[in-house]
Formats: C-alpha cells, structure tokens, sequence
C-alpha cells in the first residue's frame, strides 16, 4: 500500500494518462471518402436532435449551466447555440475549450484502492454538439 502523497498522486495520473489515451477497436469496414475544403456548417436539425438528446437532471458544467436551463428557452435555443457553433467552427476554438478535469469514478466492482477499479471521466466546461463523433 503506497502512503506517501506524491507518490498516490504520480500513481493516478500515470493510470488516468493510459486510460484516457487507449486506442480503441476501430470498425474497419466503414469507410467514409476524403473531405477537402472547409467543414459543412452545422445544421439546425442536427441541433434540434442533440437537444433532445440531452438528459434533464443532470450536474451542471464548470459554466454553472444545466441542460433543464437550456431546454427551457424552447425553439430560441436551437437557433442560438446553432449560431453560437458555427461561429465556433468558423474562427478558433479558445483554449479554455481545449482543457478538461479527469474525474476517477469507482465502478462499483473490484478492489476500491486499485486503480484498476474506477474509470475516468472528463469533466469540460463548455458544450459542443458532437456530430456522430466520439471525442
């Protein structure tokens, strides 16, 4: 059993840094062609799908805002965080986009003081329509 603090803590984000970067198994039998150019704009359709998808009782962001805040604008939602995403797409990403809080979360199995046992969860402060993508 490891006591020494440092030491707990290089041990967590060796484990964190291997399971947040593991390649996954890809499907190799889908293909998809080679897009040039500038990505397609978001869609509002794709919005409106994305926004029903969101669940209503959740924990809000590092923003303070939760999916119950958002789905009660009704349809001005759609078009704004439309708006709000290609804008996004158009310019640059911040960087405070671009960073996240890895959170361990026990599995409900297996040893608690093995690392083994819990997974990791990125926590962002930001929300972004993913598009069919896993990120």
């Amino acid at each position: 059993m490891i006591v020494d603090e440092k030491r707990i803590k290089d041990l967590w984000k060796e484990y964190m840094e291997k399971l947040m970067n593991e390649e996954n198994e890809r499907d190799y039998m889908i293909s998809a062609g080679v897009k040039e150019g500038p990505a397609d704009c978001i869609r509002i359709n794709e919005v409106a799908v994305a926004l029903k998808k969101m669940k209503r009782h959740t924990a809000p962001s590092l923003s303070g805002l939760v999916a119950k805040m958002i789905k009660a604008t009704g349809d001005i939602e759609t078009q704004w965080i439309l708006d709000l995403c290609n804008g996004i797409f158009e310019s640059c990403i911040s960087e405070d986009w671009k960073s996240s809080v890895v959170l361990p979360i026990y599995k409900g199995k297996g040893d608690p003081m093995k690392c083994g046992s819990y997974r990791g969860i990125k926590l962002f402060g930001w929300v972004m329509i993913r598009r069919g993508v896993s990120g």
